[in-house]
């Protein structure tokens, strides 16, 4: 991956990022403004008040709306106003235990939010390139060995999964109906492409029912135990950071035009992060210095044993591949915790440092 390219297509790009005040939507943003991209997001105000987004202030760093995507005049409002050329849409409600306590919120919000920017930017003629951002769990998971193409059928067994295999879906028909490769610079001039990444970890993450912020608060903020609903289940382990690349690489070929690239596209890590999540967690006992492990199974909200994916075509068109393996992965993680539990102001600094160390460039702002 050349990283000097992704720099050079962004420097200067106005960028709209859907869910910015999110986890992964706020590393994204980092990247962009170091690139030189000016970034303008919209989300709900953030949920935690230590996550990467406020410890960073990143509020002050971008051209910042809050409001619910649902609202599609608002939507469609902000998005003629701002006339983005790269449009990444990360606004989701991202947790699969919540989408059984809010199932309709987890649907209008994932599937409505969807349809709503797809529209926005089907009336926005500045918008060259569009990455919707899914999740590997809109597969339909029968817990085989090998991992998920992308053409195999979508599914979803909670709400969460079910809404996002929905957006996915929503996605491709706005591709195919409106956005269709096939009538690229005669129709229209935006492509669309749909990203679908594994279990994604990395600093300033503090969401409910998450593995590691959980074993961060209890080892660093708490009394060390870890409880564990589903200790064996397997899940594909990367640093926020890569499937980041992924996403810019799309946004970037997209952007200058290459129909073929329009489509879905899996990022996901090596099968050495094909780990359980308790081995997860003791590996994270070890950067972190303490930590016990306790197993308290759950009978009542479904949650998949084994879920993985094949990331042979993004090789294969995009030339990427996983940078970090799992194990400087968990340390970067547990690097980023530990020093900004020791000194809260270091967080801009230690999500710049980590941003240079994966792509090799500086991107300080």
């Amino acid at each position: 991956m050349d990283t000097q390219k992704l720099q050079d297509f962004y420097r200067g790009k106005k960028v709209l990022v859907t869910g910015h005040t999110g986890f992964k939507g706020a590393w994204l943003s980092h990247v962009l403004l170091g690139f030189g991209a000016q970034v303008v997001g919209v989300r709900l105000p953030p949920e935690t008040p230590d996550d990467v987004f406020v410890s960073t202030n990143l509020k002050g760093k971008v051209t910042h709306y809050e409001f619910d995507i649902r609202d599609s005049e608002r939507t469609q409002a902000l998005v003629r106003q701002e006339s983005p050329d790269v449009v990444f849409h990360l606004a989701a409600q991202a947790l699969v235990r919540r989408s059984y306590d809010e199932p309709l919120l987890t649907v209008t919000t994932n599937v409505t939010g969807t349809a709503n920017v797809l529209e926005a930017v089907r009336q926005t003629p500045s918008v060259r390139s569009v990455v919707v951002i899914t999740t590997d769990k809109v597969y339909q998971n029968k817990e085989w060995l090998y991992g998920y193409r992308e053409n195999d059928p979508l599914g979803g067994y909670d709400p969460y999964s079910g809404s996002k295999a929905a957006a996915d879906m929503v996605a491709q028909a706005y591709q195919q109906s409106f956005f269709n490769p096939a009538q690229y610079g005669k129709g229209h001039e935006t492509l669309i492409a749909i990203a679908r990444a594994g279990n994604v970890i990395g600093g300033g993450d503090w969401s409910p029912d998450r593995l590691i912020p959980d074993i961060v608060r209890a080892t660093l903020r708490g009394d060390g135990i870890v409880t564990l609903r589903s200790p064996e289940a397997v899940r594909p382990w990367e640093h926020v950071l890569e499937p980041i690349s992924g996403y810019l690489l799309l946004g970037m070929r997209l952007g200058k035009g290459e129909e073929e690239i329009s489509g879905t596209w899996n990022f996901g890590p090596t099968q050495d992060a094909w780990l359980s999540t308790q081995d997860v967690t003791m590996r994270m006992f070890g950067h972190l210095g303490r930590g016990t492990l306790r197993v308290e199974e759950s009978a009542h909200k479904h949650e998949a044993g084994l879920l993985t994916l094949d990331t042979t075509k993004a090789g294969r068109y995009l030339g990427w591949s996983s940078k970090w393996n799992i194990d400087r992965t968990l340390e970067k993680t547990a690097e980023w915790y530990a020093v900004v539990e020791k000194d809260p102001a270091s967080a801009l600094g230690i999500t710049q440092k980590q941003i240079k160390d994966y792509f090799n460039i500086d991107t300080s702002v």
